[in-house]
């Protein structure tokens, strides 16, 4: 395989470096998304590109070191994404901030608790902290859930402005995980107002069947990084009164991971 090319690309238009560079991660996201290697032909059916572009961009990927080819031609997770996704994890303040709550807070309540932040409609877990106990969650950080059907995500929206939640509300996509799923803006709302009032949001067997949640919403006071820390665990030991128990110690420890980051990551000079 070629070594990248190191040349003065200044000269080419900004409209066309971007739209390549989109294409490259959307080829990127899905390989990464799969949960397993893909083959060429199943890429090509689950984008929207050309077969020649396509291959160009796997190519160009491969090349990077962003993905790798196996012997079966395959493709999956490039070595390279390690050593960014351990300079990523270095250097999140956030999450270092936050870390020795999230143990308390699992060593309380003796199930999994998640960080996550914002992004657009999902919500990317940051961290995780898992439960010792038999049943585990399947969840992994880095990955993203939706927003409109996960506490952490319901958490997260309840503490934004009224404006930019009408926004995110109105880009959302409802699909329906479980007989228990929000399916319209209508019901989410609702559910919005409930989490503003009480400062905790639910995960009532929304997204998955069998899995439920407790969570509470963390944010900087400039709302540049808003986010939500959750209790997760499976219903046939969590009962909605295990919920509501833990309700309080989940605000609690939002409310330390906020005055650490105001101490810490406040502004500086």
């Amino acid at each position: 395989m070629a070594q990248p090319s190191h040349r003065n690309t200044s000269d080419r238009p900004a409209a066309t470096a971007t739209g390549t560079l989109g294409k490259a991660m959307d080829v990127l996201d899905l390989v990464a998304a799969h949960g397993r290697p893909m083959r060429f032909t199943e890429i090509l059916d689950r984008s929207d590109l050309p077969r020649g572009t396509l291959h160009r961009q796997l190519s160009n990927l491969v090349g990077e070191g962003l993905l790798s080819l196996a012997g079966d031609h395959s493709y999956r997770l490039g070595l390279r994404l390690l050593g960014f996704a351990s300079r990523t994890w270095a250097a999140n303040e956030f999450r270092t901030v936050a870390e020795p709550h999230l143990h308390q807070l699992n060593e309380a309540t003796e199930e999994t608790v998640h960080l996550g932040v914002l992004n657009g409609t999902e919500i990317v877990y940051l961290d995780k902290v898992e439960s010792r106990r038999r049943f585990r969650m399947y969840s992994q950080i880095g990955i993203a859930s939706p927003v409109y059907c996960t506490g952490i995500g319901k958490a997260a929206l309840s503490v934004l402005p009224d404006d930019r939640l009408r926004e995110v509300v109105r880009s959302i996509r409802f699909t329906r995980y479980t007989d228990n799923t929000l399916s319209d803006e209508a019901g989410l709302m609702a559910e919005l107002r409930e989490a503003r009032a009480t400062g905790i949001a639910y995960d009532r067997e929304e997204h998955e069947v069998g899995i439920r949640c407790v969570a509470a919403p963390v944010h900087t006071r400039d709302m540049s990084t808003v986010a939500a820390i959750s209790v997760t665990g499976p219903a046939f030991r969590v009962s909605e009164a295990d919920l509501d128990g833990w309700s309080e110690i989940v605000r609690q420890t939002a409310r330390a991971i906020m005055d650490d980051m105001l101490v810490r990551l406040g502004p500086r000079g």
